[in-house]
């Protein structure tokens, strides 16, 4: 692969590029940071019981959701012009770019941004799972309600199974 005359070149000789790339990828980051702080929310609505809302939480999730798409697609256009600055073939991973980089300085940049998306990305799903479980018993709790207003229906544990079948109810009425 061959250097882009026109791109622009900072002081030493590096393009602007990896620069780009550098910024990018933080956006990217603060995506997951907030879609991470979203789950948290989200989560403590539920734990809270203030299920009123679950729906405007699950809206503001979307909305970090659907910002996504672009975000990547814009963080693989600016890799491929980096692998072109750097010689390497398109289609580079940010891995393979990191191994690469011709400084230690980028390299560190790059892994940095790196290590911080992974975790940002494991602790997502994690949450994510954790709020889903809660969603099914959240849903499963009212749903036996409804059905069992006047009949008893037990008590649930955090997880969401059947504590006691006793004739205790709680329904807010006040809601």
């Amino acid at each position: 692969m061959r250097r882009d005359p026109s791109r622009k070149r900072l002081p030493g000789g590096m393009g602007l590029s990896a620069h780009e790339l550098s910024m990018q990828l933080m956006r990217e980051r603060d995506l997951l940071e907030l879609m991470l702080f979203k789950l948290e929310e989200q989560q403590m609505l539920l734990a809270t019981g203030r299920n009123r809302w679950i729906k405007h939480a699950a809206d503001e999730l979307g909305r970090v959701a659907a910002a996504m798409p672009a975000a990547a697609m814009k963080r693989d256009g600016l890799a491929a012009a980096v692998a072109v600055e750097w010689g390497v073939p398109d289609g580079t991973t940010l891995r393979d770019l990191i191994d690469v980089a011709p400084t230690d300085a980028w390299r560190e940049v790059l892994q940095g941004h790196l290590t911080v998306m992974t975790g940002l990305a494991d602790e997502i799903l994690e949450m994510k799972k954790i709020n889903e479980q809660r969603l099914r018993t959240a849903l499963r709790v009212t749903q036996e309600t409804i059905a069992g207003l006047g009949v008893p229906t037990g008590e649930y544990d955090l997880a969401g199974g059947v504590v006691r079948g006793g004739r205790s109810q709680l329904l807010d009425t006040r809601a």
